[in-house]
């Protein structure tokens, strides 16, 4: 069975991160959805409950869905969990070359792992979770773009 690491912040966990999940599926028989740690963002959610409420909007998918935490590099990380596969969604050019730099960084420090890029379904092309907290934090309706779980724990 191959595995996929979806690492992101899911800060929060959008329908369009769900929509990438559902679609790997179809490619692949696991999927880890890997929650990092980052200097450059503070979440307003700590990783605990992050993880958390991955776990509850992803549960549909059953086993087939694994949420974790990683305060490592990347590539470590893939490796620990015997996957040759990262998986990250484009909705515009802008992610295109932030996302292409970030795998040709991660190939050079481990040629064994591929990329797998999916571009996002049309109805969640503009859904970022920037603008769902922004949207959230200035009492905003939230609820077409995340799952009811986090329209529990955004507002």
């Amino acid at each position: 069975m191959n595995t996929v690491v979806y690492p992101g912040s899911f800060n929060p966990i959008t329908n369009g991160h769900t929509d990438l999940v559902e679609r790997a599926l179809n490619l692949f028989g696991h999927v880890i959805v890997a929650i990092g740690t980052s200097a450059q963002k503070d979440p307003a959610v700590d990783l605990k409950d992050r993880i958390e409420l991955c776990q509850e909007v992803l549960a549909e998918f059953g086993d087939s869905v694994t949420v974790e935490g990683f305060n490592n590099l990347l590539v470590d990380y893939v490796r620990g969990r015997d996957a040759r596969f990262i998986l990250r969604g484009l909705r515009t050019v802008t992610d295109f070359d932030y996302e292409f730099q970030m795998a040709e960084m991660n190939q050079s420090l481990d040629p064994d792992i591929e990329y797998v890029f999916l571009p996002t379904s049309q109805t969640c092309s503009f859904i970022s979770s920037t603008l769902v907290r922004e949207i959230a934090s200035l009492g905003g309706d939230i609820s077409q773009f995340v799952h009811p779980a986090v329209v529990r724990a955004y507002t």
